[in-house]
C-alpha cells in the first residue's frame, strides 16, 4: 500500500480517495500553487490534511468562522491527528500552550482567522510553514457571493511565506470569480481543479411561496428526528419561523446576525451534538460546519444567486445519504431581493445573478442539469431526481388563458406590475384597482374562474416563455413583447405546465422518498447504532457525527460485522476509532446477530412471540425501550409486557414513557392518572437536573409508583407541559 492510501485508511478510515482528491494531494506535496474547486461534501478538507502529515513543518489554514475551528479540530483530533486552532476566542494561557506546541513543532495543522493572521507573524517566524490552505477562498473576491474585506489582507501571504505553497479552495466559484481568486492571492498561474459539481443524492423541489408554513409542516413530517437547516431572508422571519415550529414539537432555534455572540455559538454547538435538530437561520450560518448528517436544507425565502443556493443546499447530505432541498419562492422575495441588490456595491452584476436564481426556481425543465449549467457543467441526459423530473408537469392549450391575461396587459397599457394585473383579471373591487380605473376595462374579471395563486403561477410561465417581462426600472411594470403581438392578434398557440396542488406534491413525495431506507440496512439495528452513538458523543463531549457519520452507521446496519478486523473494514473507521468505539459497537451489532438467530428476526420484520421471551431480554447496546413499545402497539397491556419480558412493570412504564418522549407512536396518557401530570411539573426542572425519581415520589407521599412518574415526566417533557 502507498503512504497516501495508508495514511488515508489509518487516520480517516477510508480505502480510496474521491474523484480528483489524489491528483489535488500529489501537486499540493509537489509544492504547487492550486486553485480548487469542489462542492460541499465532496472532500476539500482531505486535499491539505492528508498532505499536512506528509509535509515537513505546519500547514495554516485561513478559515473564515472562528465559532466552527474548534470542531474542525475536535475533528482531527479524534482521528489523531494533532491540530491546533488560535483565535480571539481563547484566554492567554491556551494561546501560550499553543505557541509552545509551535516552538516544538509538534502541531500539523493550525486553523486561524484572516483577521487574527497578523497576530501569529511573530510566533511563526521561527515556524516552518510547508502548507498554507485558504478555505472558502471566494470570500476575497468581490464578484463571489460571500465578500468579506478581512479576506483583502491574505493577499500578502505569498510575501510573508515565500517557502509555501498556497491552495485556494471554495465550493462555488464561477470562471470569473475563480480568475479574481489567483489575482488577489498572487497565484496568478496556479493550475486550476473543478470537481463535478453535481451532488445526486440531493433531490431539489421547489415550490410556491403561498401557505409556506402548512407546506413546511408536510414536508418536515418526512424527517421526525433528522437535522436539518431552514434558511430565511430576515431575522425576523427566522425568530417568527422557529417560535412556531417549536410551538408544534421540533426542536428547532433561530440563529443570525442579531443575536449575542455567545447565543449563537450556543445554537450551533446544540445543532452539531444534535440536541437541536433544526436551526431557521440567515445565510450567516452553516459555512464550514462539517455536520455530515443534515438530511435537508430549507429555503423559506429565494436566495440572491445560485452560488449562494449551491453552497447552503450543500450542507446537506454530506455523507451521501439521501437528502432533501426544499426552495419556496414568490414574486414578494424577487423584488426585496431586486431592492438589495440595487443598494450593493456591483448591482448590475448582482441583478443578473439574481435573474438567474429566478429562472431556476421557475424552470418547468430539469433543475439540476439547469444548475450545473451555471457553473459549465452539463449533463447529458435529465436527473431523475429533481420535482420536474419525478412530477412531469401536465401541459395544456392555454391560448385563450394567455391572450386574456396579454389583453388586460395592453388594456392597462402596460403600466400594472404583476399582482395589480391578478386583481383586474379576477375582478377584485379593492382599492388599488378602483383608484387606478382599470375595472372598467373589457378584460375586467375576464380571469375571475381562477384563483389568484394559479394566475400567478400561469403569469411567470407567460414571462418565463418571453411573453411578458417585468420592466424593473419601470416600477416592474408588465410589459408585452412581440411575441405576445403573435399570440394577442395572430391566435399563435400557447401552452402552460398544469401547476400541481402543494398537497399533492406532497402525496407523491412521501411515496417516492418519505420512507426511504438503504434496502439493505435494518432500521432497528441502525437506530441502536445510533442510540450507542449518541452516548459516547456525550461521554466524550463531542459532537455524535465526529464519533462516526450516518454513512458509516448504515454501512454498521449492513454488512453487521462482528470482529475487530471485520468492523476495521467499515468506511469511516481509521485506527483511532477502531480502539476508541469498536468494543461499544460491536456489542451491539453481536446482540443484534445473536437475535437474528431466533425466532425474533428484525431484518425480516417477523413479530417477537412468548417462545423467544428468552431472546427478548437484550443485553446493553439495544433499544429496549422499542422492544416494550413494540409490544405495547401489538396490543399487550403493560402487565403482559413484563411478564413477557421478565421486567418489572414499572420499568415497563419508563420504556413507553422514553418511547413517547422520542417518537410519539404510542398511546400512553391512558396509562397515567388524571392529576399526575400536574403533579410533576413543579419537579420537572429538579428532575431534568438530577435524573432522579425517588425525591418526587416521596414528596408525592408514595402515592403513585416510580413507573407512573417516570412516564409523566416524559410525557410532561413530550408534550412541553413546562
Amino acid at each position: 500500500m502507498n503512504k497516501k492510501l495508508e495514511l488515508l485508511k489509518t487516520y480517516f478510515g477510508y480505502d480510496s480517495f474521491r474523484p480528483l482528491q489524489e491528483t489535488i494531494i500529489d501537486q499540493v506535496i509537489a509544492g504547487k500553487d492550486l486553485m480548487v474547486v469542489m462542492p460541499t461534501g465532496g472532500g476539500k478538507s482531505m486535499c491539505f490534511q492528508l498532505p499536512a502529515l506528509m509535509l515537513d513543518g505546519i500547514t495554516l489554514v485561513i478559515s473564515p468562522l472562528i465559532a466552527l475551528m474548534k470542531d474542525q479540530v475536535d475533528a482531527l483530533q479524534a482521528n489523531g491527528i494533532n491540530a491546533g486552532f488560535y483565535n480571539s476566542s481563547q484566554d492567554s494561557g491556551q494561546q501560550q500552550e499553543l505557541f509552545a506546541q509551535l516552538r516544538t513543532g509538534s502541531l500539523k495543522l493550525l486553523y486561524v482567522a484572516p483577521e487574527s493572521l497578523p497576530l501569529l507573524q511573530e510566533p511563526l517566524r521561527n515556524t516552518p510553514v510547508s502548507l498554507i490552505a485558504v478555505d472558502e477562498a471566494h470570500c476575497i473576491s468581490t464578484w463571489g457571493h460571500d465578500f468579506r474585506p478581512a479576506y483583502t489582507q491574505l493577499s500578502t501571504l505569498k510575501t510573508h511565506f515565500p517557502d509555501a505553497n498556497v491552495l485556494a479552495l471554495t465550493a462555488t466559484a464561477d470562471r470569473a470569480t475563480r480568475v479574481d481568486i489567483m489575482h488577489q492571492l498572487a497565484i496568478p498561474h496556479a493550475q486550476e481543479f473543478v470537481a463535478s459539481f453535481d451532488r445526486p443524492n440531493i433531490t431539489l423541489t421547489v415550490r410556491p411561496g403561498n401557505n409556506r408554513l402548512p407546506q413546511l409542516r408536510r414536508f418536515l413530517e418526512q424527517y421526525p428526528e433528522e437535522s436539518g437547516i431552514i434558511y430565511c431572508l430576515s431575522r425576523a422571519t427566522c425568530e417568527k419561523l422557529a417560535a412556531k415550529l417549536s410551538a408544534l414539537g421540533y426542536a428547532c432555534e433561530a440563529y443570525h446576525a442579531g443575536l449575542e455572540h455567545r447565543f449563537r455559538e450556543s445554537v450551533q454547538e446544540r445543532f452539531i451534538q444534535d440536541t437541536t435538530k433544526i436551526v431557521c437561520a440567515t445565510i450567516a450560518f452553516g459555512m464550514g460546519i462539517d455536520k455530515s448528517n443534515v438530511r435537508f436544507v430549507v429555503h423559506y425565502n429565494m436566495p440572491k444567486n445560485i452560488e449562494g443556493y449551491y453552497q447552503e443546499i450543500g450542507r446537506a447530505g454530506r455523507d451521501s445519504i439521501e437528502s432533501q432541498a426544499l426552495l419556496f419562492h414568490s414574486y414578494a422575495d424577487v423584488m426585496q431581493l431586486r431592492d438589495f441588490a440595487m443598494n450593493s456595491g456591483n448591482a448590475d452584476v448582482q441583478i443578473a445573478k439574481l435573474e438567474r436564481m429566478k429562472q431556476f426556481a421557475e424552470a418547468l425543465t430539469c433543475r439540476r442539469r439547469m444548475l450545473l449549467s451555471y457553473f459549465n457543467e452539463y449533463l447529458a441526459t435529465d436527473c431523475g431526481n429533481c420535482d420536474v423530473c419525478l412530477n412531469k408537469p401536465d401541459f395544456f392549450d392555454a391560448t385563450l388563458l394567455a391572450q386574456k391575461a396579454l389583453s388586460a396587459v395592453y388594456r392597462m397599457q402596460e403600466r400594472a406590475g404583476l399582482n395589480l394585473t391578478i386583481d383586474v383579471l379576477r375582478g377584485a373591487s379593492n382599492a388599488t384597482v378602483l383608484d387606478s380605473g382599470f375595472n372598467s376595462i373589457k378584460t375586467y374579471g375576464a380571469g375571475k374562474e381562477l384563483p389568484w395563486a394559479s394566475w400567478q403561477q400561469y403569469l411567470i410561465q407567460l414571462i418565463n416563455q418571453g411573453l411578458l417581462e417585468i420592466a424593473f426600472h419601470e416600477q416592474n411594470h408588465l410589459k408585452l413583447t412581440p411575441q405576445a403581438h403573435d399570440v394577442l392578434f395572430k391566435n399563435a398557440p400557447v401552452r402552460l405546465a398544469v401547476i400541481p396542488k402543494p398537497e399533492e406534491l406532497a402525496v407523491q413525495k412521501s411515496k417516492a422518498t418519505g420512507q426511504e431506507v438503504l434496502s439493505e440496512v435494518n432500521t432497528d439495528l441502525y437506530e441502536a447504532l445510533r442510540k450507542t452513538r449518541t452516548q459516547i458523543a456525550s461521554e466524550d463531549n463531542m459532537a455524535p457525527y465526529m464519533v462516526f457519520s450516518d454513512a458509516s452507521l448504515k454501512d454498521m446496519a449492513s454488512r453487521i460485522p462482528l470482529t475487530t478486523s471485520e468492523f476495521g473494514d467499515i468506511s469511516g473507521v481509521g485506527a483511532l476509532k477502531l480502539e476508541n468505539y469498536a468494543t461499544a459497537f460491536l456489542d451491539v451489532l453481536t446482540d443484534f446477530s445473536m437475535m437474528r438467530k431466533g425466532s425474533f428476526v428484525y431484518r425480516d420484520g417477523n413479530k417477537a412471540t412468548k417462545s423467544t421471551k428468552s431472546r427478548t431480554k437484550r443485553t446493553k447496546g439495544f433499544d429496549t425501550a422499542y422492544e416494550s413499545a413494540k409490544l405495547f402497539q401489538e396490543g399487550m397491556d403493560v402487565e403482559a409486557i413484563a411478564a413477557t419480558r421478565e421486567l418489572k412493570p414499572d420499568t415497563v412504564l419508563g420504556h413507553l414513557g422514553s418511547r413517547y418522549l422520542t417518537h410519539k407512536d404510542v398511546a400512553v396518557h391512558d396509562l397515567v392518572a388524571a392529576d399526575l401530570l400536574g403533579l410533576v411539573v413543579p419537579f420537572y426542572k429538579e428532575y431534568k437536573e438530577n435524573n432522579a425519581v425517588k425525591p418526587i415520589y416521596d414528596q408525592l407521599g408514595g402515592a403513585h409508583s416510580y413507573g407512573s412518574i417516570r412516564l409523566a415526566l416524559h410525557i410532561v417533557e413530550a408534550d412541553r407541559l413546562v
